[in-house]
């Protein structure tokens, strides 16, 4: 089996903000133990080049988060991390020092989704000084600021106009206000530091209507993800783990990936075709066509 690509390991379900792109979880509310993740760890570390630490939930919310990262330096593991950024001072050193970060990226959108009525200042300077720290102590590490709320073809608009404007003042730059995000979805801005785009998307259910039996996913090739319980999922957007392949708190990782719900998954997408219910409902796959 090639590496994955990534494997998403949901350390908590649980967030400090509730952004209106992002659903509710319906799953009981957890935080995965520093057993589980060392055991969880250790498993993925072979079978992937790199490692997300959240699923749904916020990392730096994790009561144990720099444990957590201690265990992927001694397992030589590379980390994406994506947070909010509003516990960011809670751990900018270690950010900015372990080796275990290959890349951090800041949802900079999910501010003014939830703190509407307040200056955005205070946050986003917090976010560009310490990009500015983080290349002086580490300087191979890419930052992304992404601002997955366009509606339209590009990022002209209100909400993201004087954040770019902010961003581009801070590192002396020139940002298009109207970048073509139907052909750009990543601009360097400044060394390793890039702005990211994307729109927003719906998160596959099982009351959505059906699309189709036919398509192809990236699911169990590029990815998969393993929420806060072990449980083992093929998508990184099945957030209420609705395709339960196992549980590595019980079972090993890689009979899990090699159970027949899985197989017929894997062979179904090789052939765009469709196992599942839910994949049938799931509108995200359109991107893949």
């Amino acid at each position: 089996m090639e590496k994955f690509k990534r494997v998403y390991i949901e350390i908590s379900n649980i967030c400090n903000l509730q952004c209106s792109f992002c659903p509710v979880v319906d799953r009981d509310k957890q935080i995965m133990s520093l057993e589980l993740f060392e055991k969880t760890i250790k498993q993925v570390a072979p079978l992937t080049e790199q490692v997300c630490l959240h699923l749904m939930g916020e990392p730096l919310a994790h009561p144990e988060f720099a444990s957590i990262i201690k265990i992927c330096e001694n397992e030589g593991v590379k980390i994406n991390l994506t947070t909010n950024g509003v516990l960011l001072n809670r751990y900018a050193d270690l950010l900015s020092t372990s080796s275990a970060f290959h890349q951090v990226n800041f949802s900079i959108h999910s501010f003014k989704d939830n703190f509407k009525d307040k200056s955005i200042m205070p946050y986003l300077t917090d976010i560009l000084n310490f990009s500015k720290l983080a290349f002086e102590r580490r300087p191979e590490m890419y930052i992304n600021y992404r601002l997955w709320n366009i509606h339209e073809s590009t990022t002209q608009n209100e909400s993201n106009k004087d954040i770019l404007l902010n961003i581009a003042k801070f590192f002396e730059v020139e940002i298009k206000e109207d970048i073509d995000v139907g052909s750009i979805k990543s601009k360097r801005i400044w060394n390793r530091v890039y702005l990211h785009f994307d729109s927003r998307f719906e998160w596959p259910h099982p009351l959505m209507p059906l699309q189709s039996n036919k398509g192809f996913c990236h699911a169990l090739s590029s990815h998969i993800g393993i929420h806060a319980d072990g449980t083992v999922v093929p998508c990184c957007l099945d957030k209420e783990a609705r395709l339960d392949l196992g549980n590595c708190a019980t079972q090993s990782l890689s009979a899990i990936l090699e159970n027949k719900r899985a197989k017929n998954m894997r062979e179904g997408f090789a052939q765009r075709k469709l196992a599942e219910d839910l994949c049938q409902r799931c509108t995200y796959i359109k991107r893949f066509q």
